[in-house]
């Protein structure tokens, strides 16, 4: 099991019900997979550097999950099918990454 996180950027003209929707739907598709969900952070409508699709502007969002490596090729298949997605980038994190990201979530629940 690999430990891996996919962020990835959501038209804006979607409406709530709809992002929600879309969220659960690959949420649901990794958990099927034997995908383990360690977090997810909705980080919401942010500007984009360039206009992609003529867009400025995104709805963000990032999975943290452990799964076998052969999974994440088939969701960004279905990534690229899905016309609600503008992009999307899967990495691999390493143990050090790992650990930022513990650090980052717990900084994040501190401030909340």
């Amino acid at each position: 099991m690999n430990h891996y996180e996919t962020v990835f950027i959501l038209n804006p003209v979607l409406s709530d019900d709809q992002i929600k929707e879309t969220v659960k739907k690959y949420e649901d598709f990794l958990v099927s997979r034997g995908a383990k969900m360690v977090a997810k952070e909705d980080w919401g409508l942010k500007k984009l550097a360039y206009p992609i699709q003529n867009k400025k502007s995104g709805f963000y969002h990032l999975f943290e999950y452990t799964v076998d490596g052969e999974v994440v090729n088939p969701l960004e298949v279905e990534f690229r099918r899905d016309e609600r997605f503008m992009r999307y980038l899967t990495v691999k994190l390493d143990k050090h990454a790992i650990a930022w990201a513990e650090k980052r979530r717990k900084r994040d629940k501190q401030k909340a």
